[in-house]
């Protein structure tokens, strides 16, 4: 599983006010401890005004570089905003992210194209958010069709099927699950992302739902997600689902990460 750490967002308050108040220490720390859990990306995301969120990401991704190696997604609404906060970063990380929505797919290709960037890409449109798997489904045809005009190759995308609250869902998550199996059959290459978090928004309990969803997901080929990567019961939960799906020999990922504390009784 690809992990992409999510705390550095200004969506969270937490953060948010560290932002409003330049509190660099505590942005440091947040990247300090998603590394040490480790995630394979450290998502930036400033969620501020616009007039101030390419500056904002600039100091963000200073901090964050500061204190570790960790490639960085970079994170926001704004297509342009992701291509000159690339600028910033010192190694190739994740473009976070492009849909079919206007000229976006396009602008971002065209900065990513002959790069090691990777790239989520989300499965709406000008439409929309699609209603069904099948509408989802030929919005994955025609966003992948940009992929072979840029010449991007399939293992650099996370297709993100977009995951929605599971209290509005009327199939449980019976859709997305047909979604992220019918793109790895077509592309097994391919990575399937999601914000784990998105299904138990207005839930009690959410980190349960969150748990039960993530082994659903990767059981139909959920290979990537943004999360927190600080809770060890869901960190144990990714292993042990590996394990339980044979993508771990003799479960030497499993054990190595409750050696290192990732998950399990801390020592």
């Amino acid at each position: 599983m690809i992990i992409i750490g999510e705390k550095i967002n200004g969506a969270i308050p937490s953060t948010a006010k560290a932002i409003a108040a330049k509190d660099g220490e505590f942005i440091k720390n947040l990247a300090k401890i998603q590394t040490e859990a480790g995630v394979d990306y450290i998502d930036v995301c400033a969620s501020v005004d616009d007039d101030i969120e390419l500056e904002t990401m600039k100091w963000l991704i200073d901090l964050v570089q500061e204190v570790t190696d960790t490639p960085i997604a970079v994170d926001s609404p704004n297509v342009y905003t992701c291509i000159e906060s690339m600028k910033y970063c010192n190694k190739p990380g994740l473009f976070n992210s492009v849909s079919l929505e206007g000229d976006k797919i396009d602008a971002a290709f065209k900065a990513i194209a002959d790069t090691k960037w990777e790239c989520v890409a989300l499965l709406n449109s000008d439409k929309g958010i699609p209603k069904t798997a099948k509408d989802r489904l030929d919005v994955f045809a025609d966003l992948m069709a940009k992929v072979k005009e840029y010449g991007i190759d399939p293992s650099r995308m996370h297709i993100d099927p977009l995951v929605e609250m599971l209290c509005t869902s009327e199939d449980g998550i019976a859709m997305v699950v047909e979604v992220i199996r019918s793109i790895k059959e077509q592309y097994p290459t391919i990575h399937v992302t999601g914000a784990v978090s998105n299904i138990s928004f207005n839930l009690p309990a959410r980190k349960m739902v969150n748990m039960g969803f993530t082994v659903l997901a990767m059981n139909a080929g959920l290979d990537s997600a943004i999360l927190d990567p600080t809770n060890g019961d869901l960190m144990g939960i990714i292993f042990a689902t590996e394990a339980l799906l044979g993508e771990d020999d003799y479960c030497m990922e499993y054990i190595g990460a409750y050696r290192e504390g990732i998950f399990g009784q801390k020592k």
